[in-house]
């Protein structure tokens, strides 16, 4: 199954940079139901991160998405303590290919203000969910402790706009349902809908 997934990530990688890895950047429109939010995907610098998600904007995956985490450090009970928004397919994520870690040390994007970088469980397992930095969170960068393994999240792009939108999804009411004791808190009541992703170039 690993190698499964290794192969389809590859195939990912190959798309991205043969239809796009020479534009460098690449800027996407998010439509939620808060608002709109733009997001610049850096190619040039995670190349097999930002090509990922780009395909899953480009193939439609995206849309009918949603933002349904909020942390804070008020409700977060990792450690250091982090602010930012997840989002993704949630349940329907099931069946989607997983990715190879680019770490902060590979990239140089740092996990700052309005940074978008991929949710993970173990190393080498994201696949369509993801997070926003609301603030500096140096935390999640490579090297930190609040992952075991000290390897950090992949971040791939940043908000260019729109971060009154993440901030104010952050502010929602997140009193929903949860298995976890470490979400209590964190989920949103209602999820926001990520309505429709598309490149804005």
């Amino acid at each position: 199954m690993k190698i499964i997934k290794t192969i389809i990530a590859a195939a990912v990688f190959l798309v991205g940079t043969h239809a796009i890895a020479d534009e460098g950047t690449v800027r996407v429109l998010m439509s939620t139901s808060q608002g709109e939010i733009s997001i610049d995907l850096y190619l040039d610098k995670a190349p097999v991160t930002a090509a990922n998600f780009l395909q899953l904007v480009e193939n439609g995956d995206m849309d009918g998405g949603s933002f349904y985490r909020v942390v804070s450090y008020e409700n977060d009970r990792g450690s250091p303590k982090i602010e930012v928004i997840q989002g993704g397919l949630g349940d329907a994520s099931e069946g989607f290919g997983t990715i190879d870690h680019e770490t902060t040390e590979q990239t140089g994007i740092l996990h700052t203000d309005g940074v978008i970088s991929m949710a993970r469980g173990a190393v080498g397992t994201a696949s369509t969910e993801f997070f926003i930095c609301i603030g500096d969170q140096p935390g999640l960068d490579f090297g930190k402790p609040r992952n075991a393994d000290e390897q950090g999240f992949a971040a791939f792009g940043k908000v260019v706009s729109g971060m009154d939108i993440v901030r104010k999804i952050q502010g929602l009411p997140a009193d929903g349902p949860t298995e976890s004791d470490y979400t209590k808190g964190q989920i949103l009541t209602q999820p926001v809908s990520i309505r429709r992703v598309r490149r804005a170039d």
